[in-house]
């Protein structure tokens, strides 16, 4: 196999037309009579069991030829594109050239990595937003595990108020006459919910267990069922029981029993310190998006359409997936529930995969101008972690996850991480950050412009007008691909579909 010629046909396109020797030729033709030839029949022999020579005879060698080339012509390509030292970012257009005896010659022409520039990425200067966890979040949290923590209790000592459980009977009159779907037997009601037509929780309040009472509301306008639509009604009600949420003290006892920790001051100061780590991360998090894309801004590339088309597919597949774990639903369902079409879904995540192909590509950029590499150790403690976190077998882990793309993605990630550790930061309150926003710029008046205002302007003329200079802002990135919701379960480690070539079959037919 030989790469004869590189071609570059347009901006991230080349064109490379690589030959198979007869000998290597020869080899795959004489492999493809071989398996062919269990399928073949010729005369006097069973299917199958014929002598390769006696069916090369009775077909053909050129028969065999379309077997031998796509059999043949992938790892020819990969040759090919090892040795030109490219990065194909698409499927390849294959093309036969010529095919005979004496071997085949092909083209292929494929869309590859674009060469992009990167400047300023060390030194950024950025704001980092720190929040510190103020009292009220940790009371929050707090009511949030004695909410969790409460029991439901019998009410007998007092009448239905908002937030009580009742156990009901209904049954509704329009006009004196019972109406469809109006009726209810021990139905638990959440008063206070507003699960019912307004006005009818209200009156069910106010009652004890064991009465019965009328309830007199009217459908709203726009009620969905046409002769209810305004209509005054009359429920006739029983209620059963009422039930209320008894909630415990938040006290040392509490603790004790939901935490590890003895006191309540103990565990107040835990959800301190896990709220803090909350927002620290969060804050981390924001400071790299504006570092993300101040790179961006700094980075020129003309990238190709269909990495982001790729991007897109990725990203839909993946929304696909979380679809149907989480919540059991098809594409199809979820764009009939949403009442979206199917183009406007996926054009949706356009701007995601625009600013997720732009970073990739500048980080591998930094990585590549840093010199940044991974050690044989740190990859063996990434694949020892990976496997770890789905509970597989490490060998299983290096089965399906290519070593190389691997590698790409941790010197990434160490990437990210040099131009974070190079940034100027300087750290403000969430306050000191919404005070600058809301402060009017002061603009700056050059000493010419300076002169050209205190002038006054001659008799009978108009005075000039200013012109107003703002300043251009850099475009707001699309946010990020939001992470698997907590709770959620992270998608298995999967290899990685390759974009670089056709797998449908090449006639060696040659015109």
């Amino acid at each position: 196999m030989e790469l004869r010629q590189i071609e570059k046909t347009g901006t991230n396109e080349v064109k490379l037309t690589i030959a198979v020797t007869a000998e290597e030729f020869g080899r795959a033709v004489d492999a493809a009579i071989r398996e062919r030839g269990k399928t073949l029949t010729v005369h006097g022999f069973r299917k199958g069991k014929a002598p390769k020579a006696l069916i090369e005879k009775a077909y053909g060698r050129e028969y065999f030829y379309q077997d031998a080339v796509n059999e043949t012509y992938g790892m020819a390509y990969d040759m090919a594109v090892a040795e030109a030292k490219i990065t194909p970012v698409d499927r390849a257009e294959i093309e036969l050239v010529e095919c005979s005896e004496n071997g085949y010659t092909l083209t292929a022409t494929v869309t590859v990595k674009p060469e992009v520039s990167v400047k300023k990425y060390k030194g950024i200067k950025a704001e980092k937003i720190v929040t510190t966890v103020a009292d009220s979040q940790v009371e929050g949290e707090l009511s949030v595990m004695l909410e969790r923590n409460a029991r439901i209790i019998e009410v007998e000592d007092r009448p239905a108020q908002n937030g009580d459980q009742a156990e009901i009977d209904y049954e509704g009159f329009k006009d004196g006459v019972p109406f469809e779907g109006g009726k209810g037997e021990h139905f638990s009601l959440e008063l206070g919910s507003g699960q019912f037509i307004p006005g009818f929780e209200d009156q069910v309040c106010g009652h004890s267990a064991g009465e019965e009472f009328d309830v007199n509301v009217s459908f709203p306008e726009d009620y969905p069922a046409e002769e209810l639509k305004g209509a005054p009604v009359v429920f006739k009600c029983k209620l059963h029981s009422i039930k209320a949420k008894e909630m415990p003290v938040a006290d040392d006892e509490f603790a004790k029993d939901v935490s590890e920790f003895d006191t309540i001051d103990e565990l107040k100061a835990d959800i301190r310190a896990k709220l803090q780590e909350k927002a620290d991360a969060q804050s981390e998090a924001e400071l790299e998006e504006k570092l993300v894309d101040a790179i961006i801004a700094n980075m020129e590339a003309e990238i190709p359409e269909c990495m982001y088309e790729a991007r897109m597919d990725d990203i839909a597949a993946d929304f696909e997936n979380r679809l149907a774990r989480t919540a059991g639903l098809t594409l199809e369902e979820y764009l009939k529930y949403t009442g979206a079409d199917k183009e406007s879904f996926f054009g949706g995540f356009r701007p995601q995969a625009e600013r997720q192909v732009k970073i990739r590509l500048a980080l591998e950029k930094i990585a590549e101008l840093e010199k940044i590499e991974m050690t044989e150790e740190e990859m063996n403690e990434e694949f020892k972690t990976l496997a770890e976190r789905y509970e597989m077998k490490e060998e299983q882990v290096r089965k399906i996850v290519p070593v190389d793309e691997l590698t790409l993605d941790l010197c990434v990630e160490k990437a990210i991480k040099l131009v974070r550790d190079a940034a100027k930061v300087t750290e403000v309150t969430a306050e000191e950050a919404a005070a600058k926003e809301e402060a009017p710029k002061k603009k700056r008046t050059t000493k010419k412009k300076a002169e050209e205002a205190e002038a006054p302007a001659a008799e009978g003329e108009e005075a000039p007008k200013k012109k107003r200079t703002t300043k251009k802002k850099a475009e707001e990135a699309p946010a990020e691909e939001a992470p698997a919701a907590e709770g959620e379960e992270a998608p298995a480690p999967k290899k990685r579909a390759t974009r670089k070539k056709k797998t449908e079959e090449i006639d060696p037919s040659v015109d």
